[in-house]
């Protein structure tokens, strides 16, 4: 087991009608809320209207940012650092899923650093030491955002996507109500499920290093996840199956499945070079590469695969190899069954053969970048993948 420092500092705040309570828990970072949110389902919805009136009622101002994009952008987050400074927020509050949090994070980061380019503060070309409070109501489970220490940005001047992590971006506070998952369609539920379990498997598949406690953990989030998500997935009003998967969703990726033993993320780094080139969801760009990638490395890591297709999906073979090879056969068979795409074509964007090289390059930051703890992955390594899942 490695050394490992684990801090998340997030009150999370979970359950039914507890968005009531954002106006006397905002108190206690700020007075001035900047209200980030997406394009208008949580005022269609209501949601918007009963957090103002708790805001109201517990004596702090605020002002609306809407609009934040589904991949979250430079140009959109920029916008939103001139609304908080002109103002004068002293606190972001992202209300969604993990685009308007992100955004609400990109934001804080900004407003507190006024003049400095954001995208050099975001690819740390300027040291990022401080940020304003930010907050999260959670409506989608999916990114984790709501207690991670991490957030991605897309820069379309450039067409690149990039992420941050630091304790800048751990929100003060997390209000969480699953019954507001009950009106997303299916294919968002999908989603949200796919990016749980890959920022779960993304920190699994890292092999010869025993931490048996991380293991149980990780191994048991995705064994609900997986369950619950397929209900969810049928009938987001279930509110037994949707708390599982909104619970999920924060633990996957507040660092606790990755204590010993860290993190991989290569997936994510393919994943991020088709969003940031055809705009693919992000969930999406996941599962479309995740068999393509696992085919690729598990020759390489035969007793993790074997181990996670045992404990995870119950697979009963004896011969290590085979039951690698089923696990994964599985995990792409349940991503099928959600209608999630498991091959790049399945994207419906377009790609062609010969955008694979353009897009290794980006995943690898020009071939500067290896990719992978299994094994490292140069450019050509990472286009052989996007060939195998080109067609799945």
């Amino acid at each position: 087991m490695d050394n490992f420092t684990f801090h998340a500092p997030t009150e999370m705040i979970f359950g039914r009608g507890i968005e009531d309570q954002i106006g006397r828990t905002t108190q206690k970072y700020g007075t001035k809320a900047l209200l980030v949110f997406g394009k208008g389902s949580v005022v269609r919805s209501g949601l918007l209207s009963r957090l103002e009136q708790s805001l109201t009622g517990s004596g702090i101002a605020y002002e609306e940012f809407g609009g934040a994009q589904p991949n979250p952008t430079l140009a959109h987050a920029e916008e939103g650092v001139k609304k908080a400074l002109d103002c004068g927020a002293d606190i972001i509050i992202g209300i969604g899923g993990g685009s308007a949090i992100d955004t609400a994070k990109a934001i804080a980061h900004g407003a507190a650093n006024p003049g400095k380019s954001l995208w050099e503060l975001w690819t740390k070309k300027i040291p990022l030491d401080r940020s304003l409070p930010v907050g999260a109501v959670l409506t989608i489970p999916a990114a984790g955002s709501e207690m991670s220490d991490s957030a991605v940005l897309t820069n379309t001047a450039i067409g690149k996507k990039a992420g941050i992590n630091t304790p800048f971006n751990r929100c003060r506070f997390a209000i969480v109500n699953p019954e507001w998952g009950a009106s997303l369609p299916a294919y968002q539920v999908a989603v949200g499920v796919t990016d749980i379990m890959m920022h779960t498997m993304e920190r699994y598949f890292i092999p010869d290093n025993r931490c048996d406690l991380t293991d149980e953990i990780a191994e048991g989030l995705l064994r609900t996840v997986i369950k619950n998500g397929a209900v969810a997935v049928k009938d987001p009003a279930n509110y037994d199956a949707m708390a599982e998967v909104f619970w999920a969703s924060s633990l996957s990726h507040n660092n606790l499945t990755e204590c010993g033993r860290g993190k991989d993320f290569s997936v994510h780094k393919l994943g991020h070079a088709l969003s940031a080139r055809y705009g693919v969801t992000h969930g999406a760009s996941l599962s479309a590469v995740w068999g393509a990638w696992a085919n690729e490395l598990y020759l390489d890591c035969i007793p993790r695969f074997a181990q996670f297709a045992r404990r995870v999906w119950g697979v009963d073979s004896e011969d290590d190899k085979n039951a690698a090879r089923e696990g994964i056969d599985r995990t792409v068979d349940f991503f099928r069954s959600i209608g999630m795409p498991v091959s790049l074509a399945e994207l419906n964007v377009g790609i062609r053969e010969t955008d694979l090289k353009g897009l290794s390059l980006d995943a690898t930051q020009n071939d500067t970048l290896r990719l992978s703890r299994i094994r490292p992955l140069d450019a050509a390594a990472v286009e052989a993948i996007y060939q195998r899942a080109l067609c799945g």
